[in-house]
């Protein structure tokens, strides 16, 4: 039996290396500047809202490609999760796979999960088949708001864009402010990388990228 389509396995992947290059370019664009300010400007010499324990290298060495990398990668990702999100739901993938179910909203469900994820506890084959309430809740907390946050932030530190539609900047009060809201979304988006990879692994490593690359599972049977 099919597990993955073909469409969802190829967005996956190439999601998953644009992704990848979003936090390298981000890290070198942050290495060019590792300060956080708060309002409409911020640079060397004012107070910042908090600096990050990063080597200042303010060199545009690092920093241009870095935010060229960091456009284009933001681009691929972009178009990448749109033609993912409407092949998902127009096989309504997201009300059936991720809308969180009435028997998952009980007291008894949400502590017996709880407890299984502190105790790191294998879940089952029959399990594994279905999204649980905390993957289901921060599956569409990622699609639905990390993500598009992510872009409309980044819009509004874009010189280009914000001159154009200047309400990008304004409704978040100034490009420092978006930046440093932008970097906090970046390392939710981050952890939740982390958590996936230890899901996986947990669940059972290879059988799950064996089911992202050919689809299946399990090997398909040799046709006789």
């Amino acid at each position: 039996m099919q597990r993955h389509s073909a469409l969802v396995r190829a967005t996956h992947w190439i999601h998953a290396a644009s992704f990848i290059a979003l936090v390298l370019s981000g890290i070198a664009i942050l290495l060019a500047y590792p300060r956080m300010h708060w309002g409409k400007t911020g640079t060397v010499g004012m107070p910042s809202l908090f600096d990050l324990p990063l080597p200042f290298v303010l060199d545009l060495g690092i920093r241009g490609p870095g935010r060229y990398l960091h456009f284009l990668a933001a681009w691929v990702t972009l178009f990448t999760g749109l033609v993912y999100l409407i092949s998902e739901l127009h096989t309504r993938h997201v009300r059936k796979d991720l809308l969180p179910r009435r028997s998952d909203l009980g007291l008894q469900s949400i502590r017996k999960l709880v407890l299984n994820h502190l105790r790191f506890r294998r879940p089952t084959e029959e399990e594994a088949q279905t999204y649980n309430l905390l993957q289901r809740l921060s599956y569409l907390g990622v699609v639905f708001v990390l993500l598009p946050f992510m872009f409309v932030s980044g819009f509004a530190m874009s010189p280009a864009i914000v001159s154009v539609f200047p309400i990008v900047e304004t409704m978040f009060g100034g490009r420092q402010t978006a930046r440093t809201l932008h970097f906090f979304a970046a390392d939710l988006l981050v952890l939740f990388l982390v958590v996936h990879v230890a899901m996986v692994i947990l669940s059972g490593f290879v059988k799950r990228c064996r089911a992202m690359i050919t689809g299946y599972a399990t090997p398909r049977k040799a046709r006789s």
